[in-house]
């Protein structure tokens, strides 16, 4: 094993904390536009940010030009960290949040594109910071580092090891032999989302404001809102939460399908296995939620601060299928309070927190896929058992998965369950109940947002105490980049030169 290119991974961060940098410029903009009061402090960030890119940049220009899979892992996940602590500036120069645990949780929630949130007043805070806040969304969304390896062959660096560290998913569908084109492709699509839901947004009664926030967040399935209600502050309008459920749709969806819609290749979407259970999934569960929130759910209860008829069908209907959407996409956004629509609703959603969707999107939690291969490979070992020598291979998409993938997946399973057990054993030892350790671990280790107990939609993760925002965005880190990334650099054998 050769030794790390350490030359090559910091003049990697350096580009990192420049294209940040350049970022919080926009926020910069608009805190200007709207003179809000912060725009010396965000600039200052920014400059700031981008002066520490450039000298680490400077003093690692003669880098070999070349990184292999462990400096991958390594430039994944301290990306992610480096982005974190200089996203933080912002917060922290203008005062918007007090303390560095606080804005560090904030801004690590925001590009793991979780969407739990320590502020109580978020109408209070400054315009610039608000969009500062829902854009470490849209950057985390498609991963900061897959933006990198569209640039980085302007540098002479290849990007494959990159993009397959950061890549959703048990694997990494290409649209193209070149991984940069790939990338690029990815960030034109994810782009044209945004820039369409924000457009239907502002056709539908919302100020561009709100509605750029709202489409940056909801196409990176974050969740940050610039309402204290969050979509339910909109709950009179269904239009705008019609369109959200929609763009929440197509985030859940592997872009790489919605790359073959624009090209008129439906066949390939209907065809997909992942796409069309993940639409099941959807259909199915709203349908019980619809249901029962119509039968059984108290007339009397509020959805936040914004009464809703539950005896209205399209109401009920809409509600299910908003929240069904928030929480299998990770997306967060709350058009009602979940937790309080009858025990069996309040578990079906804690049981979604596990389901995620699909891969190739900017969703959160294990993924469709990883469920299909699972389930049929359970099947499969009950046919093994009556004919232990017949080959059986796994198949998914009409293909047979190699037993290589298969056990990627069962050992991602174990590690996914193992990390919530640890997580919620840890929230727990910190004096937190049983509903809301399980719940905050859950939704922190799937990048949900929202959870239960004193985690739930009414409230925010404001009540931890310091070491619980610590640990709750470690486990939004893990999650965000699946595992494997994040954990393989605790191992020893890792860093051995040998």
């Amino acid at each position: 094993m050769s030794k790390l290119n350490f030359k090559i991974i910091t003049h990697i961060m350096g580009l990192l904390l420049l294209c940040n940098g350049g970022f919080m410029l926009l926020a910069t903009i608009i805190s200007f536009i709207y003179k809000d009061g912060v725009t010396i402090q965000i600039m200052l960030a920014s400059l700031l940010t981008m002066f520490v890119g450039v000298i680490l940049m400077f003093i690692t220009r003669e880098h070999q030009k070349s990184i292999n899979k462990r400096e991958g892992y390594i430039v994944v996940t301290f990306g992610w960290i480096f982005m974190s602590l200089s996203g933080s500036l912002p917060y922290l120069f203008s005062e918007a949040i007090p303390g560095f645990t606080n804005a560090f949780f904030e801004t690590m929630s925001g590009y793991t594109t979780t969407g739990a949130s320590i502020l109580n007043e978020i109408e209070v805070i400054p315009k610039g910071i608000l969009f500062w806040r829902s854009l470490t969304h849209w950057i985390g969304g498609m991963g900061i580092i897959v933006l990198a390896v569209a640039i980085l062959p302007l540098l002479g660096i290849g990007g494959m090891q990159l993009f397959a560290a950061e890549a959703p998913g048990p694997s990494a569908d290409k649209l193209h032999p070149r991984i940069t084109d790939t990338a690029k492709r990815l960030w034109l699509i994810y782009f044209g989302y945004t820039a369409a839901q924000t457009l239907f947004l502002k056709l539908a009664g919302m100020d561009f404001f709100d509605a750029i926030n709202h489409a940056m967040s909801t196409l990176s399935t974050g969740g940050f809102s610039t309402k204290n209600a969050s979509v339910a502050y909109w709950n009179d309008q269904p239009l705008i939460q019609y369109i959200i459920i929609l763009f929440m749709f197509l985030a859940g969806m592997n872009f790489v399908l919605s790359y073959f819609g624009f090209k008129g290749n439906f066949k390939k979407i209907i065809g997909d296995q992942e796409f069309r259970w993940y639409a099941i999934f959807v259909v199915s569960f709203t349908a019980v939620a619809t249901l029962i929130i119509y039968l059984k759910a108290d007339p009397s209860m509020s959805v936040i601060d914004h009464p809703m008829v539950f005896g209205e069908v399209e109401s009920a209907f809409r509600h299910a299928l908003f929240q069904v959407l928030a929480v299998i996409t990770t997306t967060g956004f709350v058009s009602a309070d979940f937790t309080v629509w009858t025990p069996f609703l309040k578990i079906l959603f804690f049981g979604l927190m596990f389901l995620g969707g699909s891969a190739g999107s900017t969703a959160g939690g294990m993924k469709v896929v990883r469920h299909l291969i699972t389930i049929r490979n359970g099947i499969l070992e009950f046919k093994r058992t009556l004919h232990p020598h017949a080959v059986l291979p796994v198949r998914y998409n009409k293909r047979a998965v190699s037993k290589e993938i298969v056990y990627n997946v069962l050992a991602f399973f174990i590690l996914y369950m193992l990390s919530f057990i640890i997580g919620s054993l840890v929230l727990g030892i910190l004096g937190l109940d049983f509903e809301t350790a399980i719940g905050g671990a859950a939704s922190s280790l799937g990048n949900v947002g929202p959870a239960f107990g004193k985690l739930s939609p009414v409230n925010n993760f404001d009540v931890l105490p310091d070491f619980g925002k610590w640990w709750c965005s470690f486990l939004m880190l893990i999650g965000r980049l699946e595992l494997f990334t994040v954990l393989i650099l605790l191992t020893p054998f890792f860093w051995r030169n040998r």
